[in-house]
């Protein structure tokens, strides 16, 4: 096990940042870490790291406790913090270099972060005259240098733009592989606001909303999750009891006005019914919309105020 939260809560005064999270990472998974901005996200992290202590609860890494083994979980984390803490006046080697000196790391395994974040064009130059995407490079550089097992990634791509963003997908993935020379590739713990990027990399995505945990599901049961949703505007309104009357409906609200949103619970494409039930009961439809329940959905309903 790669990562054990047990019970953990987190009190500042009187407000509750996490409130009883509990969760597991096996070793190897890429764990996408969801929810709304105050929800608890980088608390979480930063006890992880042991950067912070929690009020209650345990939590270890690589089966080391963070409260009792301090110095072993820091050598089996890699961290990348939201806000990238750089000294944008040293030049990439110099910073790397200061970096494996604060770990006692060989000097050797500076050429091969280098080499493995995509950073070689870039090596020979200060920090500060480097994009916001080489710069994400040179912090996972840096969390990669002592060869941690896990890393925990706050935000890695906020603020980067497509083709930066995309590049920064593709460092990850190609960090989390098993290595040709038989090195085990890492397990990664990464929160982010982007549904695509957790669709696009994760194995698995937590939700937290409120500091409680609201759901922990694997894409695969995501993708193969049956419930459809649809939205129909008609030209009046009626009453949802009368929409019960539609095959595979599992609930019906009125979301204001005329518009309707239709849950069913088949991935057969029900907007022919619903067309079809409109035409029965002397209904137009002025609009008609599927969509599956994807990330961003079960995100939406979930975190609702």
């Amino acid at each position: 096990m790669s990562i054990a939260v047990k019970d953990i809560s987190k009190f500042y005064g009187e407000q509750k940042a996490l409130d009883k999270v509990s969760f597991t990472v096996n070793k190897g998974e890429i764990v996408g870490f969801l929810g709304p901005n105050g929800a608890g996200k980088s608390t979480l992290m930063k006890i992880l790291t042991g950067y912070i202590s929690p009020s209650e609860g345990l939590a270890s890494v690589n089966n080391y406790l963070v409260a009792t083994h301090p110095a072993e979980v820091q050598r089996s984390v890699g961290y990348l913090p939201e806000h990238n803490p750089l000294y944008t006046e040293m030049f990439v080697r110099e910073y790397l270099g200061f970096t494996a000196s604060v770990y006692n790391t060989p000097k050797e395994r500076i050429e091969e972060v280098i080499n493995l974040t995509g950073l070689l064009p870039e090596a020979n130059k200060k920090i500060e005259q480097l994009s916001k995407g080489y710069r994400q490079r040179v912090g996972l550089a840096a969390a990669l240098l002592h060869d941690p097992e896990v890393l925990i990634l706050d935000e890695p791509t906020t603020g980067l733009d497509p083709n930066q963003l995309s590049e920064i997908r593709s460092l990850i993935l190609d960090i989390a592989k098993d290595k040709p020379d038989g090195r085990p590739g890492k397990t990664i713990f990464l929160s982010t606001h982007i549904m695509q990027e957790v669709e696009a990399l994760c194995d698995r995505v937590i939700i937290i909303d409120h500091g409680r945990i609201v759901a922990d599901k694997s894409m695969e049961a995501l993708r193969d999750e049956k419930e459809q949703v649809i939205h129909v505007e008609f030209d009046y309104r009626i009453e949802e009891v009368a929409l019960e009357k539609l095959p595979h409906l599992t609930t019906a609200v009125n979301i204001g006005g005329f518009h309707y949103q239709l849950h069913f619970d088949t991935q057969k494409d029900m907007r022919p019914a619903v067309f079809d039930f409109a035409h029965d009961n002397g209904l137009k439809t002025l609009q008609l919309n599927r969509k599956t329940k994807n990330l961003e959905t079960l995100f939406a309903e979930l975190t609702a105020p």
